[in-house]
């Protein structure tokens, strides 16, 4: 009963002081000439009740009004907080390379069998390299030059007098050769008095290219066959070439390619 009675009086002091508000039941609605013994006479436990509910909801609304117009809404913002920057590199670079050390590995190999594989195809099908051991070549290659002949240039076109040319050497095909082409098949080549003569011809060969003179020797004469080529080296005098070798001519099928530039120690093309 004291407790009801307490309820009452709290309830009347609140409604003394408060506005009207819209939607104000009727029970919280206070006359003007009402003393505080009506006010407590008034209400039944019903209607305390009531007014209860009603406070809550109005409390609710004036709750919701102050986080619209008031700093409420600041207290009760949830503030988003950004991640560290290295956090973020740190798990970007995590996205960018998933599979970790693996994965790099798998490339690594992949990038080496590729560069495996255009070599293989380029020394195999379109190029040769080749070292020139001795002075044989003199002046136009050095002892020790490296050049690059073509093999796709003699698929297209047969080899000419004076091409340069990688081969098979005929006495020994494990070792490549490379000396200038002289005598084409079906040709007579005569050496006499140090000079070289074609088919015969009463004019000697013309040879821009050797390093000196050739020493006169005993005359000599070959016969080409079909299908193979004379080979001699542009320093003459020095320069084991068809002249001495026990197989004498070099066969189509065993020229490689045709020499087209030196690339060590001093880069340049080659005539």
């Amino acid at each position: 009963m004291k407790t009801e009675q307490t309820k009452t009086r709290f309830w009347a002091d609140l409604t003394a002081c408060a506005p009207d508000w819209e939607g104000e039941p009727e029970s919280l609605k206070h006359p003007e000439n009402t003393d505080q013994d009506q006010a407590q006479e008034a209400f039944s436990v019903e209607e305390v009740q009531s007014a209860e509910e009603e406070a809550r909801k109005i409390a609710q609304e004036l709750h919701r009004e102050a986080v619209k117009t008031g700093n409420t809404e600041k207290e009760i913002e949830v503030p988003h907080v950004e991640p560290a920057e290295g956090g973020k590199k740190k798990s970007r670079k995590k996205e960018e390379q998933p599979g970790g050390w693996g994965k790099e590995l798998f490339e690594w190999i992949k990038i080496v069998v590729s560069a495996a594989l255009i070599a293989f195809v380029l020394n195999t099908f379109i190029i040769a390299n080749s070292e020139v051991p001795s002075g044989s070549m003199e002046n136009t290659i050095m002892t020790g030059d490296r050049v690059i002949g073509s093999r796709l240039s003699y698929h297209f076109e047969d080899p000419k007098r004076g091409d340069i040319a990688i081969f098979r050497f005929p006495d020994n095909e494990k070792i490549y050769y490379v000396k200038r082409i002289i005598g084409l098949p079906g040709e007579t080549v005569d050496i006499v008095d140090g000079k070289v003569y074609i088919n015969g011809s009463d004019e000697p060969l013309d040879e821009p290219y050797i390093r000196e003179p050739m020493i006169p020797e005993e005359p000599m004469h070959f016969e080409v066959p079909e299908n193979c080529y004379f080979m001699m080296g542009d320093n003459r005098n020095y320069s084991m070439d068809a002249r001495r070798w026990e197989n004498t001519y070099v066969k189509r099928e065993k020229i490689i390619a045709k020499v087209l530039f030196r690339y060590f120690p001093k880069p340049g093309v080659l005539k």
